[in-house]
């Protein structure tokens, strides 16, 4: 008893010592979820808007709800609840026309879809890219602390892991997805590719370089395919390709092609070639 009084008591001064005010993460997964529903109707629960007057109702409702998720972190917020809030909803219009050409960018890129609205609702891709660009919009306005909550949802769902300040033009096309990584200060242009397991990342991990650009820069038309790794604040060149398991931390000028080279074997089972022993 003397001993679970002591871990008490630890557990209590670590809890005043970090009392900071911070949204709730359910209420901030529950405004993601609810405005996602808004803007496309493939993912409508209970209610269904039959009239522009309504989706304007429901957008006043979502302005509402976004002021008492902010109200906690009132006090670190500069620009001030209701103009951030403001400012968000005026950007809205703009990120839901990003997004449709995301979509649309997916959709066509991928042979495996049957239409823009598979995509939209079934595509991992999509969500992430969903999440983050409404988050890059709170970190634009400074808010703490709310975006990466937005962001690391959507990684928990998709395996999509988006810093939400990357900066990333239109028509992105994610596939497949799981194991992405975009780090903070990347920047990503317009009609870009990326599949499963790409990594863009930073060549130190050392507090010093936190405000440095540190993560590479994707120009346009590009295409990285899967794990390939690009590091460090280097440019990868407009309309290059780099091929799966690419390790690179330099910078390639533009219609490049990168390719990781390796030698597979291949022989039939009966050969009279010594045993190969597999370590497991």
């Amino acid at each position: 008893m003397t001993q679970n009084k002591k871990f008490a008591e630890e557990v209590l001064k670590n809890r005043h010592a970090h009392n900071i005010i911070l949204p709730s993460k359910n209420r901030v997964y529950l405004f993601v979820d609810d405005l996602l529903e808004l803007l496309f109707p493939h993912f409508y629960g209970e209610y269904e808007y039959f009239n522009a007057g309504e989706v304007a109702g429901k957008l006043a409702l979502l302005e509402r709800d976004l002021i008492k998720i902010l109200f906690p972190q009132k006090q670190n917020l500069s620009n001030g609840i209701e103009n951030i809030t403001a400012s968000f909803f005026k950007e809205l219009p703009h990120i839901y026309r990003q997004l449709w050409m995301d979509a649309q960018a997916i959709c066509d890129g991928d042979p495996a879809s049957q239409s823009i609205d598979e995509v939209i609702i079934a595509y991992p891709g999509f969500d992430a890219i969903y999440s983050y660009r409404i988050a890059n919009a709170f970190y634009k306005l400074n808010v703490p602390v709310f975006p990466r909550i937005i962001t690391e949802y959507a990684h928990k769902k998709t395996g999509i892991d988006i810093h939400p300040g990357a900066e990333i033009g239109n028509s992105f096309f994610i596939d497949h997805g799981t194991g992405i990584v975009i780090g903070e200060t990347t920047i990503i242009g317009d009609n870009v590719k990326i599949y499963q397991g790409v990594s863009l990342g930073a060549l130190s991990v050392s507090k010093k370089f936190a405000n440095q650009k540190r993560h590479p820069t994707i120009e346009d038309n590009v295409i990285l395919y899967s794990n390939a790794t690009i590091l460090g604040n280097n440019t990868i060149g407009h309309d290059s390709i780099v091929g799966g398991n690419v390790w690179l931390t330099e910078s390639i000028p533009p219609y490049s092609i990168v390719y990781h080279k390796s030698q597979v074997h291949v022989r039939t089972q009966k050969s009279d070639d010594d045993p190969i022993n597999f370590i497991i």
